[in-house]
């Protein structure tokens, strides 16, 4: 069973490059085009992640009327396609306010406003790639993301290139060392974001996962971006973008006024804060079930 960072990255910075050129000269149109043939190649070749889709799925039709099986699982597929394609208008800019639909904006947006930043929990459900538009609230907002991915600083050249907005700054990790925390803590003092997915396992195996129900079945969830929350001592928020009725629909949720891991019962407290994130994230994934990206065994822990 691979882990999930070990499986080939098929989104090379080259080629999204070309697509989002083909996005720029020829529009949304003919991109999908480009992107369909491509998508049912993958699907129909790539028998781990359409397997994965399928234990997903199943998961999900015990809580909805959604008939799980291969039709659905190519939709999943396509829903990821299309997605590719909001990641690259959101790149380039072509998003406007107009675009956006957000829910619990005003209270994130005051809590700012007091002079201190905030942490936001995100997750592979949706694209949060629209946050380049969320940096559009205000001037003066910036916000980080925390990526596990080796391409982050290639992506950031692309996204400046493409865009004039310098507020979106993607930061590569592959595990949370005292100096990234230090390093995050002096941005949250700055008034400024901090995303990080909370739904994937570390790509450092020295890190600490706990185990959450999550759709019926225990998963593996990350103690790393709950305990980095708890470090920086700010507000914390998830926020969830989805595509909803043609916009984007923003959830910004409130977690925790300060998250506060007890030493003496800190595995109990991490347990609990983790199966209240899994929770929040099953419900998102309620609203829009094929928007959630995750193409391996999401549920595969060490003891299967």
């Amino acid at each position: 069973m691979k882990h999930w960072a070990q499986i080939e990255e098929r989104s090379v910075i080259w080629g999204m490059r070309l697509l989002l050129r083909v996005y720029l000269l020829c529009g949304r149109g003919v991109l999908q085009v480009f992107l369909y043939p491509v998508v049912s190649y993958y699907w129909l070749t790539n028998r781990l992640a359409r397997q994965a889709s399928l234990t997903y799925l199943n998961k999900i039709a015990a809580f909805t009327p959604l008939n799980a099986g291969l039709w659905l699982s190519f939709k999943h597929f396509i829903s990821f396609a299309n997605a590719l394609i909001d990641k690259l208008a959101a790149w380039s800019g072509a998003l406007s306010e107009a675009d956006v639909q957000y829910h619990g904006r005003d209270n994130l947006i005051a809590e700012i406003h007091k002079g201190r930043g905030a942490v936001l929990l995100g997750s592979h459900l949706g694209n949060l790639e629209v946050c380049r538009v969320i940096a559009d609230f205000d001037a003066a907002l910036r916000i980080n993301v925390l990526v596990h991915t080796k391409h982050a600083e290639k992506f950031n050249r692309l996204l400046n290139k493409t865009s004039d907005n310098s507020r979106l700054n993607l930061i590569q990790v592959t595990e949370i060392t005292a100096a990234t925390a230090m390093m995050l803590s002096d941005k949250i003092d700055a008034g400024e974001l901090v995303i990080i997915a909370a739904d994937r396992t570390p790509v450092s195996h020295s890190q600490r996962t706990s185990r959450a129900t999550f759709l019926g079945a225990e998963a593996l969830f990350p103690q790393g971006a709950f305990i980095l929350a708890a470090l920086l001592k700010c507000p914390v928020y998830t926020v969830f973008c989805l595509k909803q009725q043609g916009k984007y629909a923003v959830y910004f949720d409130h977690f925790s006024d300060l998250l506060t891991l007890p030493r003496k019962n800190r595995e109990q407290s991490i347990q609990h804060v983790i199966q209240l994130y899994a929770d929040r994230l099953q419900i998102y994934c309620l609203k829009e079930p094929l928007q959630w990206f995750n193409f391996f065994d999401f549920w595969h822990t060490d003891n299967d």
